[in-house]
């Protein structure tokens, strides 16, 4: 069995078009994903976090992905306004350290429309936040969680955005 994967994932921009109706639209996208990687687990890293219990949020997901749902990032609260730059890697970072996973070997990817609030680009699948997570994207991910599934350690060099896949690939 391969060792687990998990996704830091945001909801606004990635699992629906930000400022636009809450409706979860991209979701399914995300999950048929998902669907073919059993060692995924998604770890929800959004501000809604701080607003829905996990049950909550849980129950947005499709029943057959539920019991990929790990759980969800810890709230920092930066000291300064640079701290903010980074912040979601961050607390993806101590919630790793908390599952008893060393960051620096796990494999680790996010779902982010705000490039800022990751450092390690290369483990990143930015999204259009006018769009939301698309095909495009579900390309992206695959290809990272494939990556991990075959023994990439860490794909520093090799930037997954998914914005420009098309030019990539």
């Amino acid at each position: 069995m391969t060792r687990n994967a998990y996704i830091f994932m945001d909801f606004d921009g990635v699992t629906h078009p930000w400022g636009e109706v809450e409706d979860f639209r991209c979701l399914p996208h995300i999950e048929a994903v998902v669907r073919e990687f059993p060692e995924a687990r998604i770890v929800i890293a959004s501000d809604w976090r701080m607003l829905f219990s996990l049950p909550k949020l849980v129950a947005r997901f499709s029943e057959d992905i539920r019991p990929q749902i790990a759980g969800a990032t810890p709230h920092l609260l930066p000291k300064t306004g640079a701290e903010l730059h980074g912040l979601r890697e961050r607390e993806a970072m101590a919630w790793l350290r908390q599952h008893g996973a060393d960051p620096a070997e796990a494999a680790w990817c996010a779902i982010d429309d705000a490039p800022g609030n990751w450092l390690s680009r290369s483990r990143l699948v930015l999204t259009d936040f006018k769009r939301g997570f698309t095909a495009e994207d579900a390309v992206a991910l695959r290809r990272m969680l494939q990556g991990f599934r075959d023994g990439v350690r860490n794909q520093v060099g090799q930037v997954v955005h998914s914005l420009w896949a098309r030019d990539s690939a």
